[in-house]
C-alpha cells in the first residue's frame, strides 16, 4: 500500500533508454524459487499478485501488484540493473498504510506490462516492497485496463479493457473509484454497513476506529495488541478484535474470524475516518479461484474456488 508522494525539490533527467516492443510481452517466463506471478509470503503463505514489468526496455521485473498504491515503487537494485544513479536532491515523501518517509527517486523512460504503458515516471526507491519484489506495481494507468488474475493456474495478464460482461459463472460486485483511483465496493461488517477498499498490497484485511466502535457497541470484547509495519518501514500498535464475516453483495461472505483496528494514516489520508471502513487484503482476496477488475466497467468479476462454499468465500 503506497499513496501519492509529495515533492520535496528538484530535477535531473535519467539516462534516456531504448523503449520495450508491447510484442514481445504476451509470454513472458520469469526465473524464480517462487511462483512467476502469485508468490506466497515468508510468514503467512499469502499470495501475492506479481507482475512482469519491462523498464526503459529492460527486465522483466517482477513488481508486486498493488490496487490500494497511488503509485508504483522500486527497489535500489532496480536502479542498479538499469545503471540509473538515484538523484538524493530529487526525493519525495511517500505515504504508506501507518507513516510517511522521505526516499531518493530515479527517473524512467518508460514502463510496460501487458497492455499498460507508461512514459516519463519518477520512481521512488523503498527498501521492502512487499516481500522481496522488486518493486510496486501502483494503480496508475489502470483507468481503461482489465486485470486478469488467476490464483489456481498462477497467471496474470493487464489489457485494456473492452467492457466485457463477467465470464459465466462469475459474481460481479461494482465498484466505485475512491481518491487516488483505489477500488471501493459497499460491504457489510457483519450487520454493519461499511466501505470495503480492495487492496491486493495488504498482507492482511485491517479496519479503522470508527469500524471498531461501531462492533463493540454490538458486542464487547478484550482487544489483543498487534503491530502494523509498512513499506515505509513505520510500524504502529493496533487492536485486534473478534469479527463476524465481511458480506459483498448477497452471494459473497469473507470469513474473518480476527481483523486488526487502528488509526492508520491510510484512510485519513483518503478521508474515511469518520465512517467505518475496512481494507481487504491478500489474507481474504488470496482464496479466490480468479479476481478480475475491470477499470471500465468499475466492477469486480469473480470465480470461487470450486471446495469453498459461497458463504465462506
Amino acid at each position: 500500500m503506497l499513496l501519492a508522494a509529495a515533492t520535496v525539490p528538484a530535477a535531473d533527467q535519467a539516462p534516456s533508454a531504448s523503449t520495450a516492443d508491447t510484442s514481445e510481452l504476451r509470454e513472458i517466463l520469469i526465473t524464480a524459487p517462487e511462483p512467476r506471478y502469485v508468490a506466497p509470503t515468508r510468514r503467512d503463505r499469502i499470495g501475492r499478485i506479481w507482475a512482469p514489468v519491462f523498464i526503459n526496455g529492460q527486465g522483466p521485473f517482477r513488481m508486486a501488484l498493488d490496487t490500494g498504491s497511488t503509485r508504483s515503487t522500486v527497489r535500489a537494485e532496480v536502479a542498479a540493473t538499469l545503471g540509473i544513479i538515484p538523484n538524493p536532491d530529487e526525493s519525495v515523501r511517500i505515504r504508506g498504510v501507518t507513516g510517511t518517509s522521505v526516499v531518493p527517486t530515479m527517473r524512467v523512460q518508460s514502463m510496460i506490462v501487458g497492455d499498460m504503458a507508461l512514459s516519463s515516471q519518477r520512481l521512488p526507491i523503498i527498501l521492502d516492497p512487499l516481500g522481496g519484489a522488486d518493486g510496486i506495481l501502483g494503480n496508475e494507468g489502470l483507468r481503461d485496463k482489465r486485470i486478469y488474475i488467476d490464483f489456481l493456474n498462477d497467471f496474470i495478464t493487464i489489457r485494456l479493457s473492452r467492457s466485457e460482461p463477467a465470464p459465466e459463472g462469475f459474481l460481479t460486485l461494482p465498484f466505485e473509484y475512491g481518491k487516488g483511483d483505489v477500488p471501493i465496493v459497499e460491504a457489510r461488517l457483519g450487520r454493519i454497513p461499511v466501505k470495503a477498499i480492495i487492496s491486493t498490497g495488504g498482507e492482511m484485511t485491517l479496519a479503522n476506529l470508527a469500524a471498531r466502535d461501531a462492533l463493540l457497541r454490538q458486542r464487547k470484547q478484550e482487544a489483543s495488541v498487534e503491530t502494523i509495519t509498512d513499506v515505509t518501514e513505520t510500524s504502529l500498535t493496533a487492536e485486534g478484535y473478534r469479527t463476524p464475516p465481511i458480506s459483498l453483495g448477497d452471494a459473497i461472505r469473507i470469513s474473518t474470524p480476527r481483523m486488526t483496528f487502528s488509526d492508520l494514516a491510510v484512510f485519513e489520508s483518503w478521508g474515511m475516518t469518520s465512517e467505518p471502513t475496512i481494507m481487504i487484503g491478500m489474507d481474504a482476496i488470496g482464496l479466490l479461484d480468479t479476481l478480475i477488475i475491470d477499470y471500465r466497467r468499475a466492477e469486480l468479476q469473480i470465480l470461487m474456488r470450486a471446495n469453498t462454499p459461497r458463504a465462506l468465500f
